[in-house]
Parts: structure tokens; C-alpha cells; sequence
């Protein structure tokens, strides 16, 4: 695990005192990363550092190799000790942006929409604006404040590529009860997922811990010293030849989940960039099937549908976002070229 310098709090994450300070680091090359390029080690270990960004502290000389400038080609080797200052956090403001939102479902105390893939759902370092929040602020003029502030009340997220339902809370008591049922575990979710292979069972339960990979930061594995218990539930709704049509009960809410439990099980989810070279584009053979999930842009994962107890009146109530239209398309061209081969 990288070693960084004085301001570290935390052996998970980069964290300082102030985040406005322009933050320090120093880290020290172990054996499993030997041989790897600079830039590439450093944007793989730094949360929110790009490759481009990278290279160009680098070129700065903002980054040094054993104290000394370097090239963002250099390999690195074993005892290495690369340190430096990174760019200073911009400071990030909740603006009100009239982005279109799908709204299934709003009162005085929730709001429930349907998240299109692509959008981040809070601003934060890369993303300050074009969020969920920033929508949210505009649509919601009955906001009653969270925690002190007048902002909507995030209480779970949904990954950048990932589409489907959303709650949140529009006032401090909502947004505190439904966390507490996150916590408690009441609220179910189920999500829709397109993914590589076909299964022997039916369905099955994935329980294995999930924690921050060793080597690559931006990642989650199942094989990590520190991992937090994650469960989850899947059932096999349709076979397409070499891959399947799955419905999916997560019982936790770990970051990646899904992705990193169906990667780790031998199925990762179609599109995705981040776990398993079987769910690739390139691996696809299919010609067809490869430009229809070229289309795509995401990995083929939706969140169906939510239920959880209405956090004024106490009621149970249960929410629908439909498959989205690039999930339909491709499964329509999973579904012809099934049919094209009997």
C-alpha cells in the first residue's frame, strides 16, 4: 500500500486537513507495481487524478522521482519515492441548473426520479456542475434543508453509467429516516443487469467482501486485507446464448458492488470499462453485438425498482424506472441474433 506523507488520515483514502491547502504526498514504490510508468501508477493510485493530469504535474516538475524531475515515461522501480503537490480543490458550489429531470414521484417530504446514464449524481472534484444535485436544486423549490443547509438530501447513489430509480429526501427528518432504513437494511432495491456467459444455477448468492484494490485505488476488489461484508442476490430472468439476462437484490450498498461481485464471480456486466476484460467491447465477437454496445457507452446495468417505508406516513411504497432505451436496444440485438442462430 502506498505511504503517504504527514497529512495522511486515513490508509483508504487521500485526506487533509484542509482540503483548500494545496495537498502534499509522498508515496513509495512497492514490488507489484515495479515496471510501471509514472503517470500511469500515479492516476491508478490517486482518487480523481487523471493520466493527462498526471503528466502534466510531471512536465511541471510539480511531481518529482527521488526528489528530482522526472518524465511521465519513466518506469518505476522498487524503493522509489515519488513526491509532490497536487493541484489545490476548487471549491465546490451547489448551483441551482434547469437540467430535465424524469420525475416518477414527488411530495412535500421526497422526491423519486429516474437517473438517465452519464450523470454523476454530486458535484464533486471533476464534476462541480451538470449533477443530479445542481437538477434537483432547480426542480425542488420546496427544499427544507439538510443538516443546516438548503440542498436535496442524497441518501444512496447511483454510479456515473448506472441509470434507474432514485429517492431523495427534500427535508432534514426524511432525509435522516431514510437513512436509517438504508442502514437497517428495509429498503429493497432490484436492478437489471446484462452480463457475460451463461450460469449452471438459476439464481445464487454472491458473499464476499469488497474492499479498495491493492493496487489500482479508483477500483474495488473482493481481494482486499480490508473488506467490508457485501451480499448479493441474483437471478438468471433470461438466457441469450453467451450471456444473460439477470435480475439482481443487493442486500448491502458497498461502492461498485454489483459490478465488482459479477466480475469476481466470472460475469462481469456488458460495457464495463472497469471490471473484467470478458465484458469488454473488444472481447465481444460478434460484430453486431460489439457496434450496438459501442452504442451504449455504459455498462448495461439499471436500477428497476425501489420500495421502502414513506419516511412521514410510514407507509410502504415501491417505485418503477423502466428499462432505459439503450439497455431495450441491445437486448433486442441480443434477442435477433439468438433468434438468427436457431
Amino acid at each position: 500500500m502506498p505511504v503517504i506523507s504527514k497529512n495522511q488520515k486515513s490508509n483508504d483514502s487521500y485526506l487533509f486537513e484542509n482540503e483548500m491547502e494545496r495537498p502534499s504526498f509522498s508515496i513509495q514504490v512497492e514490488e507489484k507495481v515495479e515496471g510501471k510508468r509514472i503517470d500511469l501508477f500515479l492516476s491508478e493510485t490517486i482518487p480523481n487524478l487523471s493520466r493527462s493530469q498526471a503528466k502534466k504535474l510531471i512536465k511541471e516538475k510539480t511531481i518529482l522521482l527521488n526528489q528530482k524531475p522526472t518524465k511521465p515515461s519513466v518506469h518505476l522501480k522498487i524503493g522509489d519515492i515519488i513526491s509532490g503537490f497536487l493541484p489545490s480543490p476548487e471549491p465546490i458550489s451547489l448551483k441551482p441548473e434547469p437540467i430535465p429531470l424524469k420525475i416518477l414521484y414527488e411530495d412535500s417530504s421526497i422526491i423519486v426520479v429516474d437517473k438517465p446514464p452519464g450523470m454523476v449524481v454530486h458535484p464533486a472534484y471533476g464534476h462541480p456542475t451538470g449533477t443530479m444535485v445542481n437538477a434537483l436544486l432547480y426542480h425542488c423549490k420546496d427544499l427544507r434543508g439538510i443538516n443546516g443547509a438548503i440542498r436535496p438530501g442524497i441518501v444512496h447513489r447511483l454510479d456515473k453509467g448506472t441509470s434507474g430509480v432514485m429517492v431523495i429526501a427534500k427535508d432534514d427528518e426524511s432525509y435522516h429516516q431514510l437513512i436509517r432504513q438504508f442502514k437497517d437494511r428495509t429498503v429493497e432495491k432490484v436492478y437489471i443487469a446484462i452480463v457475460y456467459g451463461s450460469f449452471q444455477k438459476d439464481d445464487g448468492i454472491i458473499d464476499c467482501e469488497i474492499g479498495r484494490h491493492p493496487i489500482e485505488r479508483k477500483r474495488m476488489s473482493t481481494k482486499t486485507k480490508k473488506g467490508r461484508s457485501a451480499i448479493t442476490f441474483w437471478r438468471v430472468t433470461e438466457k441469450l446464448d453467451n450471456f444473460s439476462l439477470l435480475e439482481i437484490r443487493p442486500r448491502t450498498g458497498r461502492t461498485h458492488q454489483i459490478r465488482v461481485h459479477l466480475s469476481a464471480f466470472g460475469h462481469p456486466i456488458l460495457g464495463d470499462p472497469l471490471y473484467g476484460r470478458k465484458g469488454k467491447i473488444g472481447s465481444i465477437q460478434n460484430p453486431i453485438i460489439r457496434e450496438c454496445l459501442k452504442r451504449m457507452h455504459r455498462p448495461a446495468l439499471h436500477s428497476y425498482s425501489i420500495s421502502f417505508n414513506h419516511p412521514k406516513t410510514g407507509q410502504r411504497v415501491e417505485f418503477y424506472a423502466p428499462i432505459p432505451e439503450d439497455m431495450r436496444e441491445l437486448l433486442e440485438c441480443l434477442h435477433s441474433q439468438k433468434e438468427g442462430q436457431l
